[in-house]
């Protein structure tokens, strides 16, 4: 694996909190001129490709990857759909993470479902079913989520502690193929609770 590429995975799964030169250097063990030039290669290599939808953006010392002005148009066509929607399986299985095991990182949610979930927050978060709770005590200071009264409303519960149980939770760590267990522990409330929601 090139040293691009190593800061290209860094930037990506930092997600929309970015990540700060020290940290890259830390992770890396490149030195924080090495890394300043990689990222600015990477940067170069973005604007030059017509092809990539990427650029990388700076704002209070963290670097990130972003889409490129120009798709603003499309990009916001993802985030405006009717809050009213179904669930799509994606934002079920994240949301239930968040449920099961608030207060939890980006990354930690990515850890255990095998994908990158930075959309699938923000989705959740525009839905008012998820909020930031405050940020980890470690490097990067990572924003921890948590669920809100919107997500207890939605499926007709009054408090966390009538969330359905999970099997052998507790035995579940960070890093397990766990997506699966959330889910369908959860998805029959999901389907009575959307059932009842079209009668409303």
């Amino acid at each position: 694996m090139n040293n691009l590429a190593q800061v290209e995975a860094l930037l990506f799964v930092a997600g929309d909190e970015g990540i700060k030169i020290e940290d890259i250097c830390q992770m890396t063990q490149f030195d924080k001129s090495a890394v300043i030039t990689l990222i600015d290669e990477l940067a170069t290599n973005y604007a030059n490709n017509l092809n990539s939808a990427l650029e990388i953006r700076e704002s209070d010392g963290a670097y990130r990857l972003v889409t490129k002005p120009e798709l603003g148009a499309t990009v916001k066509g993802y985030f405006d759909a009717p809050l009213n929607a179904t669930l799509s399986q994606a934002q079920l299985e994240t949301l239930v993470i968040v449920a099961y095991k608030q207060p939890i990182t980006r990354v930690e949610i990515d850890q255990i479902r095998g994908v990158q979930s930075s959309g699938t927050l923000q989705k959740l978060a525009l839905r008012q079913l998820i909020v930031a709770t405050g940020r980890k005590d470690e490097p990067g200071r990572p924003i921890m989520y948590g669920t809100t009264t919107e997500f207890l409303d939605y499926f007709g519960l009054k408090k966390l502690a009538e969330l359905p149980p999970l099997p052998d939770f507790d035995t579940l760590e960070i890093g397990d193929e766990g997506g699966e267990l959330f889910t369908s522990a959860f998805e029959a409330r999901v389907a009575e609770t959307e059932e009842e929601n079209k009668h409303v």
